[in-house]
């Protein structure tokens, strides 16, 4: 049986692709670039991946998945449809996907300090998901 640092860290990561999921998708139908559609929804299939294979991990340890704060989801959708009113374009959107990616990646690398007693099979997929997310962030860098 896991220890709670392991199911924590786990948790954590099921609710941060969760809302990576959700921020591509509110972004989506907004995008002008075909290029940098198909990166959004290439990282949203790895996301989407990921989140099965963690969900799986969890549910093996009985577990359950973890869903995003209420408030961390209403904030990023109101901002991303505020800025993309105002600023509408490929530069916004890339924008805001780079910021999500770093308030991720900063996430997940304070909830693997603060797991560290999580079993290697959660800190790797952690890692995973942190090079995926600051992989997008290159991805969407020539769109800034």
């Amino acid at each position: 049986m896991p220890d709670s640092d392991t199911i924590k860290l786990l948790r954590e990561c099921n609710s941060g692709i969760k809302m990576g999921v959700e921020s591509i998708e509110d972004v989506l139908d907004k995008v002008g670039s075909n290029d940098l559609k198909h990166t959004l929804n290439e990282c949203m299939e790895k996301h989407q991946s990921l989140g099965s294979e963690t969900r799986k991990i969890l549910n093996s340890y009985g577990g359950s998945g973890k869903e995003p704060s209420l408030m961390a989801k209403g904030m990023s959708k109101i901002k991303t449809e505020l800025k993309t009113a105002v600023m509408p374009g490929d530069s916004t959107i890339a924008d805001l996907i780079t910021q999500g990616c770093d308030m991720g990646v900063k996430s997940l690398n304070r909830y693997l300090n603060e797991y560290r007693g999580a079993e290697n099979q959660a800190k790797d997929l952690a890692k995973r998901l942190i090079n995926l997310e600051e992989q997008l962030t290159t991805d969407v860098a020539p769109y800034l």
